[in-house]
């Protein structure tokens, strides 16, 4: 079907800050498409995005099952039309913070699984559908990653690396995809007040009191989202390759 407005998919936007993302999207004209693993707690997106004057659905599956990513895509595009914004928001923590030495496979597996090489491929389904595709609005990519992309944190080692090869994603796809005009970014948050950070809230209220982020406070799923619907405007496509960062200048080396 063809939609009036251009359609944005944001995965992992039932809540956090892929939410903020979609709401924020929704607010500047675009339908959202929301991916998540699971429908508990979406309603609430979903209300705030119809809200905005948009449409929103969403459409439920593990972004690590890789066989299911071209079915979705042809789902998201059938109910909403071409895809001009892919959000890759969806990741996962570490199920348990520990010492570097004990990092065990099945737990790297999940996580690279998720982070990494579902994000992959998944962002290599809606590439294919957008080079065989036209738009009259800018069409983009952009990747939410992590200060944890270059800061290391070895107390959870394999969302680390996640991260890192995020970083790579985005300066491959922005290369194969710079000559059809999709720009193609990385946002990189910080210290973000999310459902993700609650059971570490503690340690990082106190940490941002003792300096860790210059700005002296938490990021929101707001500070996020305002990045990735600037670059989703396109105004900026010109600088695909880029990386935001949202940290409140947490990720500047200080002596």
């Amino acid at each position: 079907m063809t939609a009036s407005r251009p359609l944005a998919l944001v995965t992992g936007a039932r809540r956090g800050i892929g939410a903020g993302i979609a709401i924020e999207l929704a607010s500047r004209g675009f339908d959202i498409g929301v991916t998540d693993i699971e429908a508990s707690g979406a309603g609430h997106t979903l209300a705030a995005i119809e809200a905005q004057g948009a449409r929103g659905r969403l459409f439920a599956f593990d972004l690590g099952d890789i066989e299911r990513h071209a079915d979705v895509v042809e789902q998201i595009v059938e109910w909403g039309g071409p895809i001009v914004c892919l959000v890759n928001n969806a990741g996962i923590p570490v199920a348990q913070r520990g010492d570097l030495l004990d990092v065990a496979a099945p737990s790297y597996d999940r996580v690279l699984d998720v982070n990494l090489r579902g994000t992959f491929f998944f962002t290599q389904a809606v590439a294919r559908h957008m080079v065989v595709t036209t738009s009259v609005h800018p069409r983009s990519i952009v990747t939410v990653s992590s200060v944890s992309a270059e800061m290391a944190s070895v107390e959870r080692a394999e969302y680390c690396l996640s991260k890192a090869g995020l970083a790579m994603l985005t300066k491959l796809y922005a290369l194969r995809l710079a000559e059809h005009g999709i720009g193609v970014f990385e946002v990189r948050p910080g210290v973000i007040l999310t459902p993700m950070t609650e059971g570490v809230a503690d340690k990082y209220q106190q940490r941002i009191a003792e300096g860790l982020v210059p700005m002296k406070r938490w990021g929101y799923p707001e500070d996020v989202a305002r990045a990735v619907a600037t670059l989703a405007s396109g105004q900026l496509a010109f600088a695909t390759g880029s990386v935001v960062n949202v940290d409140g200048a947490l990720s500047i080396p200080r002596l």
